[in-house]
């Protein structure tokens, strides 16, 4: 039977070739509740690069996320950072940025019949804008996220507990700090629900406070 593996949020992550960074963000199937990407050195990483505990090096941190592919081969992934040029304020005539073509005008010169430049300004260069990216129909679990209860909130989210064998999450692990900072809490995913940036947990804080303690691999 496979143990189920907590993908605690901020844990190391190791590529076959060298240290590659920390894991950023989990990408989740809301519907399927399974993980699909994990966000790491700001690449999607689709779950099928990720070792399985058992293969991984006995001298690994517990915690670490192992992936079957060189730094090369990951930085070579799809962003998880999609950037967006932002055209700048017009700076008049109510126009804005790209709509008028701003042309330079020759006046007379003063006691002259030449022509003097009246150059305008250049127009200021565009806004840049980063967005972080998350595959359609698919939301993104970050360490941190608010976790409510339907009686108030609970605390922030922690990590995942994944099932190796095929990725389905089955549980949200809640971050030190929680009301029951005591044990660590591992909210069944059936009871989960992703809305507006939140976590939301189909029990009240009481149930919450019953739960048994969590005994995970790494926790």
């Amino acid at each position: 039977m496979n143990q189920p593996v907590p993908y605690r949020i901020g844990a190391e992550v190791r590529c076959a070739d060298e240290d590659c960074g920390t894991l950023e963000r989990v990408v989740v199937d809301p519907v399927a509740h399974r993980v699909t990407h994990l966000v790491v050195a700001d690449r999607l990483v689709p779950v099928a690069l990720v070792e399985p505990p058992s293969t991984a090096a006995p001298d690994e941190p517990e915690e670490a996320v192992v992936l079957r592919c060189t730094r090369a081969e990951l930085d070579a992934l799809d962003s998880a950072v999609e950037t967006e040029y932002l055209a700048p304020e017009s700076r008049g005539a109510g126009y804005a940025s790209g709509e008028a073509l701003l042309l330079p005008y020759y006046g007379l010169g003063a006691g002259t019949a030449g022509l003097t430049p009246n150059l305008l300004l250049p127009s200021p260069d565009p806004v840049l804008e980063e967005h972080e990216r998350v595959p359609a129909g698919e939301v993104q679990i970050r360490r941190g996220d608010p976790v409510e209860a339907e009686d108030g909130s609970i605390g922030k989210v922690q990590g995942l507990v994944v099932d190796p064998a095929d990725h389905a999450v089955t549980h949200v692990l809640l971050q030190e700090g929680h009301l029951w900072g005591r044990k660590t809490v591992a909210i069944p995913i059936r009871r989960t629900y992703w809305s507006s940036g939140l976590v939301h947990v189909r029990l009240t804080k009481s149930e919450v406070a019953d739960l048994p303690p969590a005994e995970l691999t790494g926790s």
